[in-house]
């Protein structure tokens, strides 16, 4: 049994989320939690009641298939969904509308702080990106000291949607891979082998004009139809100093392609 903690604040990127955590939660034979933060400022008379109708309203597709815990919280957005997430939670999913705003400051820079902050791996979705099974992973080979979690999030969402994973690494011109990388490029490929995953590996040339990775590997994942890109949360020494605005890039991908973050 898995709870997926799926925070609310009733806008359509978050019953997109709450769409993707009702078939995480189908399929695993689990359940979700209905996470909504009440403002400090309420704007109506009854806060909770009003709440509370459009979380039975939210709810009411996920309920005919999964069991939902509907939790109210009041105070910082942030705050709270990072205390659930200490609780016992599987998987959180969230939504964001990227660069354009969210009620509950679920994004941008705040959208990465809060998945740097959770005590889960999180996928995050958009308003348009396409529930549906995920049957391609294109997972980036990570700089990191510990891709454990990440591996571990690939491989969960692999075995549950039999999915491809594809460990993707982009080539700069006169550019060599680190030694970590090279590393860890090889564990990647090892658990998946393991896991008896289908994967393959591969290598492309830089074609875009970018410092980051960001750009092309949501080029690539778009054109290999991925349901899913697949990176660390927090920066790597590599990259440290341009991982913010490239993790955001991702996490705000035009295509609308969810992104599995883990720390």
């Amino acid at each position: 049994m898995t709870d997926i903690l799926c925070p609310t604040d009733f806008t359509a990127a978050a019953d997109t989320a709450l769409a993707y955590a009702t078939d995480i939660a189908a399929r695993t034979g689990g359940s979700i939690t209905l996470l909504h933060v009440l403002e400090k400022h309420h704007r109506t008379e009854d806060p909770l009641a009003t709440a509370s109708a459009l979380m039975d309203e939210s709810a009411r597709d996920a309920m005919q298939r999964v069991t939902v815990n509907e939790v109210f919280r009041e105070g910082d957005p942030l705050k709270q969904i990072i205390a659930e997430s200490k609780r016992d939670h599987a998987l959180m999913v969230a939504g964001t509308h990227g660069a354009h705003g969210l009620r509950q400051s679920l994004l941008g820079a705040d959208i990465l702080k809060l998945v740097r902050h959770v005590s889960t791996t999180s996928l995050i979705v958009q308003q348009h990106s396409v529930p549906r099974p995920i049957e391609r992973i294109v997972m980036p080979v990570a700089g990191h000291a510990d891709i454990s979690n990440l591996l571990n999030g690939v491989c969960f969402l692999a075995r549950l949607y039999k999915a491809e994973v594809i460990v993707y690494q982009m080539m700069r011109p006169g550019e060599q891979p680190s030694e970590r990388l090279l590393d860890n490029k090889r564990i990647m490929l090892e658990r998946l082998s393991r896991e008896g995953a289908t994967h393959q590996d591969v290598a492309q040339p830089s074609t875009v004009f970018s410092v980051g990775f960001a750009e092309q590997t949501i080029r690539y994942a778009d054109e290999v139809k991925a349901g899913c890109i697949a990176i660390m949360a927090k920066a790597s020494d590599d990259y440290r100093w341009i991982a913010d605005a490239e993790k955001e890039r991702l996490l705000a991908n035009a295509p609308g392609i969810p992104v599995l973050c883990a720390l």
